[in-house]
């Protein structure tokens, strides 16, 4: 059985620790391959060769980095197939998604390009009698990437592109479960010309993470997850004095107001709601009709678009709507969390708890699900499933729907559907959640915008690509200089003000 290891200093390497993980097929529910579990030792010497390596790469000319992310750019587009083809392989995404996924990581490169823009400084002439003041935005030096399971690809690149163009080395630790593409990644930002040893990639499990947190080299740290690992993540990152931007967990509420248009809101809520089996921080889990009226004509809409779902490995065509979930585990949980809606009251309108795929029996596939008339101290409406299953909460009113959204723990991401521009324009204004999307159900900034959630979805003070990212991998050094004129005699004890 293959076993993948790390990527060290432009090579691939055995692990050296004797510890693997089990990477699985989610389809079939077999060990398709092993994957390497680092120790602290091996951590520690991959990151002191980034130091080393950064030296030069932090010296080059910003805009020969930027020729390496316009060269990665292409490669990215040549091998668009076979990445999608792994990704859905190891996560179980339909290719379309699977597409999608690399295609959204390469917006973020291309972005990337014109590192030499962001990366410019500030400079005042004459801030005093013969003196000038200028600002240098420099890379921190080393720095690391932690990143989840859901988008294998999109979420390395993120990190990848705006620390590595501002001239920083990068130690990457993706998920165990889908190793092979951020490995992928790493070969072809070789092949684009990135010197060894400014990427490393180090598979692992908490012992890896915990090694990058402690490390005294490695100056800032970006993570996506769950918000109890973002928050332990955070916490430990930044009392040891690293900078850290940690986003977690999501579950964002769709507001359907009563002169929305239905056929467009049910459309929006299928894909919002069930693509990707809804492992996604920016997927719809709560649907808020206000009226019931409105709710009833909701309802009607949905059910017979999640009974027309098409659940299937990937490998079964294009048409499949959705996969399987990650794991055994993560299958469990979701049919676990589904239980507790019914047990709590919940009406679950469409129930498919006992899906089985034929010749999949195996898979880790879950059929999509339906809840109504959820309400706010039910379990399923409390906690991020991160599964195929939507929840109705009926609001009797706007301010009862837009309610929901504000006092929920979670603020990453939100929609309205409406035809009132009035209504929208007060939800974008008042909602204290992170993305918001007026008849636009997940609305993920393009990559010159910046991502990042409110409350307990995000940790730290700038967020991810756009112009947080450059701020996030640089830290500014202001210089105050003055050259001798030859008009002045006698030394000077006090900084003179302009007159």
């Amino acid at each position: 059985m293959k076993t993948l290891g790390h990527w060290i200093n432009g090579q691939l390497v055995d692990g050296t620790s004797g510890r693997t993980a089990d990477v699985y097929n989610p389809a079939t529910g077999e060990v398709q391959a092993k994957v390497a579990l680092a120790s602290q030792a091996e951590m520690d010497d991959a990151v002191a060769k980034a130091a080393e390596a950064q030296k030069a790469w932090g010296a080059t000319n910003p805009q020969k980095r930027g020729r390496v992310m316009m060269a990665l750019v292409g490669l990215l587009n040549r091998d668009m197939d076979k990445l999608a083809e792994a990704l859905s392989r190891e996560h179980g995404k339909t290719i379309p998604d699977a597409k999608g996924d690399v295609q959204r990581g390469l917006e973020v490169i291309e972005y990337c390009i014109g590192a030499a823009q962001m990366l410019k400084g500030e400079f005042t002439d004459s801030a005093g009698p013969g003196i000038d003041m200028y600002s240098m935005r420099q890379p921190l030096g080393v720095v690391a990437s932690i990143t989840p399971f859901n988008f294998p690809a999109m979420i390395p690149l993120w990190g990848m592109g705006p620390a590595l163009s501002a001239g920083n080395a990068m130690i990457l630790k993706p998920s165990e479960r889908d190793p092979s593409v951020p490995l992928m990644l790493a070969e072809l930002c070789k092949e684009a010309g990135l010197p060894d040893g400014v990427l490393q990639v180090v598979n692992g499990d908490k012992d890896a993470v915990d090694a990058i947190l402690d490390n005294e080299t490695i100056q800032a740290v970006a993570f996506v997850g769950s918000t109890p690992i973002a928050h332990y993540i955070y916490s430990r990152a930044t009392a040891n004095g690293k900078r850290a931007q940690c986003f977690g967990g999501a579950k964002n509420h769709m507001i359907v107001m009563p002169d929305a248009d239905m056929e467009q809101a049910a459309d929006a809520l299928i894909g919002a709601g069930f693509g990707a089996a809804g492992e996604r921080c920016m997927a719809i889990s709560v649907a808020v009709p206000v009226g019931e009226e409105t709710a009833d004509k909701l309802r009607d809409a949905l059910v017979p678009r999640i009974e027309k779902l098409k659940v299937a490995p990937y490998t079964a065509g294009d048409d499949v709507d959705y996969g399987p979930v990650v794991t055994a585990a993560a299958k469990e949980n979701i049919l676990r969390l589904i239980s507790s809606g019914v047990e709590q009251g919940a009406d679950l309108v469409v129930d498919n708890r006992d899906f089985k795929l034929q010749g999949y029996e195996d898979g880790f596939f879950v059929g999509p699900h339906l809840f109504d008339r959820v309400t706010t101290d039910m379990d399923i409406y409390k906690t991020e499933i991160f599964g195929p299953v939507l929840s109705m909460v009926r609001a009797q009113s706007y301010e009862e729907a837009l309610g929901h959204a504000m006092n929920h723990e979670y603020g990453n991401g939100t929609a309205i559907f409406t035809r009132d521009g009035d209504t929208a324009r007060d939800f974008a204004n008042r909602i204290n959640i992170g993305m918001v999307g007026i008849n636009v159900p997940i609305p993920v900034p393009l990559a010159y915008h910046t991502f990042g959630g409110w409350k307990k979805s995000g940790f730290g003070d700038l967020n991810q690509h756009g112009p947080d990212a450059f701020k996030f991998y640089t830290r500014t050094k202001t210089v105050t200089s003055r050259w001798p004129s030859g008009l002045k005699e006698g030394g000077e004890f006090h900084f003179k003000a302009m007159d």
